[in-house]
Formats: C-alpha cells, sequence, structure tokens
C-alpha cells in the first residue's frame, strides 16, 4: 500500500478502491512497514511518490470495505508516527525502524520507542424525552454538519471521568448512567475513539462560541426533516460518530 508524505493513499482510477502493487524493489526495513497477513500473504506500506489518483483515509473511508478500511487506517496510523517521531525522546538521536516498522530504536541510548495512541471518548448523549444532543465545533469550517460530542482523555482520568468532564466543558450538560457502546481507530493523527451513550439528567445548553459554535436537541422527526433539506449533514458513514448517530435513529441504544 503506498502512502504520500502528505498522507494521501494511492486509489483506482473512477473508484474509491485502494491501488495496492506487488513489490518491485529490494525490501528496505527502514521503508517498508509490515501491516499483518491477508489469506497469509504479507501486506505492506510505504511512503512513496506516487501518480494520481489519491485521496485522504477522510475522502475514501466510507467507500472502502472492512478489510480496505483496516488495511487504510493502520497505513495512515503507522506513517503518521513515523513522519512525526523520527528521533528518541529521551535523547534526541535520530532512532531506527525495528519489528517491522512498529517500534523504532534508539542506536546512541538503546531507547525503543512504539507508536502512541491517543484515547479520546464518543458521547450520544439523549434526555427524558429521547431527544438527541448534536454539536458543530469551529474546527469543521463552515460545514453544516452536526454530530455526537467528543473530546481526548487527560492524564490521570477514566474514559467515565473524560465524557463528564468533557460534556460539562462543551455543553455544560450533567450525565448520568453511561453505557460503553463500541470503540474505533482513527487516525487524525493517532486516535482510539472509545463510543458511549449516556442519559442528561440536565437539558438546559451553554456552548463557549469557541470550540463548539452550536449545539442543539434533536427528535427524529427535526433530524429526518434537516436532513431532508440539506440544513445539516452528518459525520461520515466510516466513523464511529455516525453509528452512535444511526444507533439512535433505529431506537437501538440503551435507553430506548
Amino acid at each position: 500500500m503506498k502512502i504520500t508524505a502528505e498522507g494521501q493513499l494511492a486509489v483506482c482510477q473512477g473508484s474509491a478502491k485502494l491501488r495496492t502493487t506487488r513489490p518491485f524493489v529490494e525490501y528496505d526495513d527502514q521503508r517498508h512497514i509490515l501491516l499483518g497477513l491477508v489469506d497469509d500473504a504479507p501486506w505492506f506500506a510505504v511512503e512513496a511518490l506516487i501518480d494520481p489518483p489519491y485521496a485522504t483515509l477522510r475522502e475514501i473511508a466510507e467507500d472502502l470495505t472492512p478489510l480496505e478500511r483496516d488495511i487504510a487506517v493502520t497505513t495512515t496510523a503507522i506513517t503518521n508516527w513515523h513522519r512525526s517521531a523520527p528521533h528518541c525522546a529521551a535523547c534526541g538521536h535520530r532512532t531506527e525502524v525495528i519489528n517491522g516498522g512498529f517500534a523504532r530504536t534508539c542506536p546512541q541510548c538503546g531507547r525503543e520507542h512504539f507508536p502512541r495512541t491517543d484515547p479520546a471518548v464518543i458521547v450520544a448523549i439523549v434526555d427524558e424525552s429521547d431527544r438527541l444532543l448534536l454539536a458543530r465545533a469551529s474546527a469543521w469550517g463552515d460545514t453544516n454538519r452536526v454530530s455526537v460530542l467528543a473530546g481526548f482523555v487527560e492524564a490521570g482520568e477514566s474514559f467515565e471521568h473524560a465524557v463528564h468532564r468533557e460534556i460539562g466543558e462543551e455543553a455544560d450538560v450533567q450525565l448520568d448512567d453511561l453505557r460503553y457502546f463500541g470503540s474505533q481507530p482513527w487516525p487524525f493523527p493517532r486516535s482510539i475513539m472509545i463510543g458511549f451513550f449516556a442519559r442528561a439528567t440536565t437539558t438546559a445548553i451553554s456552548i463557549d462560541g469557541d470550540e463548539i459554535v452550536y449545539a442543539d436537541w434533536f427528535t427524529r422527526e427535526r433530524l429526518e426533516a434537516e436532513l431532508r433539506d440539506g440544513t445539516i449533514g452528518l459525520p461520515t458513514k466510516a466513523s464511529i460518530a455516525h453509528r452512535l448517530v444511526t444507533a439512535w435513529r433505529e431506537r437501538a441504544h440503551p435507553y430506548a
């Protein structure tokens, strides 16, 4: 699997299918990353110059098969890490790739380094009337997209603590009865999303207008109407955010 230095994946002409190739150069243990085995055949990722067409993972994720998505996510995550952390955090020396690309070692001090994964929580919040809290982040620019709330886990926090803190900071809504939903690797740049449902014990919303620029409670009827007329959009179907919203829309959540 080839990926550019800007994180764009090779895709086939006229479709979102990943474009792969059999090896045509000698294996280089500093460049070729072993992703794993597919039907007993090894798959590698390599950062290289590639001819168009190519696309980012965000652009093509929902059009990929589950296997292709796993390959694309792993390729993006591991190459992001090698690109951003080539030096030893202890002594600053240039490190070398080991373990098929899933670790680096420092030839000067002997320290081994492994890819970082930053945990983040993402929460579908429903109130007593079974309305869903949806919001829009300022980082999304002029998009009409709305989604459930999310945020990174801070040092010393459990996932549950992070849920309460993040929702309190972003919407000033109080919660109880947290239920684990699922998880998803999300290499932007190196996250693992931990999904929850939670019940709101308060419904007054207060946002800062800086990180979160819009938030409101949605009934299913309102959501469907605004999706039809284009007032709002939802996250990509490949995301756990979309899965959380879909579970609520289909009344397949813990409080239904």
